[in-house]
C-alpha cells in the first residue's frame, strides 16, 4: 500500500466528473487500498479518487466511529434517492485546509455501487454517514462543499485558506 498524494484546492480537477470504472481487477482494489491508507495517513473519514488525482468514479470512506474502523468502498456510486427532509452540518475537506462550512443536505439517502469484488450492492445511510456519503459523491460529479456557497463567501473561504495554508496551490500529478 501507498500514500498518494493529494491534490489541493483549487484545482480545476475539482470540476471535473470521474468517468465509470469499467472493470474492478487487481489495479483497482490496489488503487482502493491505497485511498484508504491515504485517508487514514490525512486522518479523513472520506476520500473521492479525484482528490488524489485520479478522475476514476470510486470513494472511500470510513466514520471510525469510538475508534472502530469500519471502512466503506463505493466504486461507481449513483445516489438513487433521497428524502425531502434534511439536515446540516459543518463540511471540510483535506484538499481545501483551514476552511470549512455548514452545509445542508437531504438527510437520509440510498446508493447503489459496486464492492471491491465488481458485485452490485445498494447501502441506505442517514444522518452523519449520509452527509459523507453526499459529500464524496460531489466530488466526482464535479462539485465541492464550497460549491453550495454564494460565490462570495466561496471566494472569502478559498482567500482565508490560501493565506493560512502551508499546503500548495495544486500538486503535480504522477
Amino acid at each position: 500500500m501507498a500514500i498518494l498524494p493529494l491534490i489541493y484546492g483549487p484545482d480545476e480537477i475539482f470540476s471535473k466528473i470521474a468517468m465509470p470504472v469499467k472493470l474492478v481487477d487487481n489495479a483497482i482494489r490496489s488503487l482502493v487500498n491505497d485511498m484508504f491508507e491515504t485517508m487514514y495517513h490525512e486522518h479523513a473519514i472520506g476520500m473521492g479518487a479525484n482528490m488524489v488525482g485520479i478522475l476514476q468514479r470510486i470513494v472511500v470512506i470510513d466514520l471510525q466511529e469510538n475508534g472502530t474502523r469500519k471502512p466503506y468502498a463505493l466504486i461507481n456510486p449513483e445516489i438513487i434517492w433521497h428524502s425531502d427532509e434534511i439536515q446540516k452540518f459543518n463540511e471540510a475537506s483535506i484538499c481545501f485546509p483551514g476552511i470549512s462550512a455548514e452545509i445542508t443536505r437531504p438527510k437520509a439517502i440510498r446508493v447503489s455501487y459496486l464492492d471491491c469484488d465488481g458485485a452490485p450492492r445498494g447501502l441506505e445511510a442517514e444522518g452523519y454517514f449520509s452527509t459523507v456519503i453526499q459529500h464524496e459523491v460531489d466530488y466526482l460529479n464535479g462539485k465541492i462543499f464550497l460549491d453550495y456557497l454564494s460565490k462570495m463567501k466561496k471566494d472569502m473561504l478559498l482567500k482565508k485558506m490560501k493565506k493560512n495554508s502551508s499546503a500548495p496551490s495544486s500538486t503535480s500529478r504522477p
